[in-house]
């Protein structure tokens, strides 16, 4: 399962997308930066990064992706053969076409340990709800708001001075640890979803210690 193409799909600052673009992906590599926000600064580490990009008009929409944008997003990724989507901070909500046509080749990086805190300001709530542990979740993307299989988490320990900020700038070092490790095990083809399950092979396991306690 050699010479996979990826595309990102991100909205904002796009550091899981350099990430990933960065790291050791085997025969992977990512191809396409996909964005709803032509003032995304993903776009501008694409364009140093030499990686192609695309700018997707949502129109009036929030949240939910519009079916007509999902459908010219996801006719661009089949032109351009790619083999594994990747949201990174993509603020859309996929509903259609993206699903449809990538079923079980979409994955997507949350900062908390989900089922805990799933959709916006994960780490405030975190926080707010007092828990001494939170992290990042790789999972599978459905159509529901980060209900998708569990693919790898990493915990991150809360302390007593943690602000917003400090916690989401740890638990963003985990994420760029766990997502192209992910993104890597998918590619080489050694996951296998066995419905909300996912079973790894050809690794020993999940590959290495996760927790970063």
């Amino acid at each position: 399962m050699s010479g996979r193409r990826i595309a990102v799909l991100a909205s904002g600052r796009g550091s899981n997308f350099e990430a990933l673009c960065t790291a050791d992906l085997g025969d992977a590599s990512v191809v396409l930066l996909a964005t709803d926000n032509p003032k995304a600064e993903a776009l501008i580490k694409a364009k140093r990064l030499g990686i192609e990009k695309a700018v997707f008009d949502p129109g009036a929409a929030r949240g939910a992706s519009p079916a007509g944008m999902e459908a010219s997003i996801a006719a661009l990724l089949e032109d351009r053969g790619i083999d594994l989507v990747c949201l990174a901070g993509f603020m859309r909500i996929l509903k259609g076409p993206l699903l449809d046509r990538f079923e079980g080749r979409i994955l997507n990086i949350h900062p908390s340990l989900l089922p805990s805190f799933p959709g916006l300001d994960a780490q405030a709530r975190a926080l707010e709800y007092g828990v001494r542990i939170t992290g990042c979740t790789v999972h599978y993307v459905d159509a529901g708001t980060d209900t998708g299989p569990v693919v790898l988490q990493a915990a991150v320990p809360v302390l007593g001075t943690d602000t917003v900020e400090s916690l989401s700038r740890r638990i963003l070092r985990e994420e760029h640890r766990i997502y192209p490790l992910a993104v890597r095990l998918h590619c080489e083809g050694s996951i296998r979803l066995d419905g909300r399950t996912v079973h790894f092979h050809g690794t020993d396991g999940i590959p290495g210690p996760l927790a970063s306690l």
